[in-house]
């Protein structure tokens, strides 16, 4: 009897038990369908985690970490200003870099009339837009001649709405708020961020001058660098470490810190945590290849007299076995291919609610099939052993 003969027995048998095929089945769908999901849903986490970290604008941060010689001399060092102006103009000259990033933050009350609430208060320069970019929703950006001139503008997220203004018709665009007790006029308002990970933070942008005016502080707390390329990132970090060591005359006191790095450490993490918890949802698969076999040898039981007479017709014990075979593999399959498109669409809508790209990979659809399949051979070879074993003529007898 060929291949397609047995497929045909199979689906046959299935239909003429429907409801017992399905709840058979139902193991192998859960069981595929959960670790498709599991596998998609840990590898759109891991891809946003690495973004959240590394984004996509190929640069390196520059960090201040004084040694212990130097804080045993001066306990306060620690607490020194990291980066001047003048640094950062210095970097600049490196001939791998494209561009510096200064960042300065600080924490305080952002006021309008008698409302009040926290604030994330964030100096950029020019380059942090180019390179990072803020999203406008409703105004205009920072420009150039606000950064020269060290307007009084800001540009602030969508959170302030909702914590500066009872009514909600009332606009922020064009309001003057006071950042701590300097008066800054709001110019731009930035997209809510969207996402799993987005936490609705209060931030204002100011430009470096103004924010160093509105503070009283000269000081620049993060630097980040870019690269002309990829392949000159770890030597631009490097040229511009050691400059600043030589600078300020510290004993390899300034690092470089590559995101990417930090990034690939975060996908081993989230890699380990979706085998892990795949490895759980792989549980129910087991379960259902235990059903598969209780349900084949109930079959076998069933027709008994069946196998006999194609015993007696001439069927071989190997056509028996692989008669049986096929029917549980059929089973299997059908539960791996409805588990496929359940856990692909469950992976589909949290991505789509999560704000992350679907990352479904064919490997993982065809991993879950495959070894779905696998389930049916390895738990179906009992109940087809059992079947090709039996005598003839008891079969014949059997009732």
């Amino acid at each position: 009897m060929s291949v397609l003969e047995n497929i045909k027995m199979a689906f046959a048998s299935l239909r003429a038990h429907k409801m017992r095929s399905i709840l058979t089945m139902l193991g192998i769908i859960i069981g595929v369908g959960s670790v498709i999901a599991v596998v998609a849903i840990g590898q759109g986490g891991e891809a946003v985690l690495k973004s959240q970290f590394t984004g996509d604008s190929n640069t390196i941060e520059l960090l201040y970490m004084p040694s212990d010689e130097e804080l045993e001399a001066n306990s306060s060092s620690l607490f020194e200003d990291a980066f001047t102006q003048e640094d950062i103009k210095m970097i600049e000259t490196i001939p791998e870099v494209e561009k510096v990033v200064a960042t300065s933050t600080e924490s305080t009350t952002v006021r309008y009339r008698q409302e009040s609430t926290d604030g994330m208060i964030m100096g950029v320069n020019q380059a942090y837009l180019d390179v990072h970019g803020l999203e406008i929703a409703e105004g205009r950006n920072l420009l150039a001649a606000d950064f020269l001139g060290g307007a009084r503008v800001a540009v602030v997220s969508e959170n302030f709405q909702e914590e500066l203004f009872d009514d909600e018709e009332e606009k922020l665009l064009g309001k003057v708020i006071y950042v701590g007790d300097q008066p800054v006029e709001i110019i731009g308002v930035m997209e809510s961020e969207g996402g799993l990970f987005s936490f609705g933070s209060n931030t204002v942008y100011l430009p470096m001058k103004t924010w160093q005016s509105v503070f009283a502080k000269t000081s620049i707390t993060e630097v980040s660098i870019q690269a002309i390329g990829t392949d000159e990132l770890q030597i631009a970090g490097e040229k511009a470490a050691a400059m600043l060591n030589q600078i300020h005359d510290k004993d390899d006191s300034y690092q470089i810190l590559n995101m990417e790095e930090i990034g690939e450490a975060i996908g081993k993490v989230t890699r380990i945590m979706t085998i892990i918890i795949s490895s759980i949802a792989g549980v129910s698969l087991l379960v259902g290849g235990i059903g598969v076999m209780n349900i084949m040898l109930v079959s076998v039981t069933e027709r008994t007299r069946e196998i006999g007479v194609r015993m007696s017709l001439g069927a071989t014990r190997g056509q028996i076995l692989f008669q049986f075979l096929i029917e549980a593999m059929t089973l299997t399959l059908i539960g791996g291919l409805i588990g496929m498109l359940l856990g692909s669409g469950a992976a589909l809508t949290v991505s789509h609610f999560a704000g992350w790209p679907p990352l479904v990979s064919l490997p993982v659809i065809v991993g879950g099939i495959l070894f779905s399949m696998l389930i049916g051979i390895i738990f179906g070879l009992l109940p087809a052993n059992k079947a090709s074993r039996l005598d003839p003529i008891e079969s014949l007898r059997y009732e």
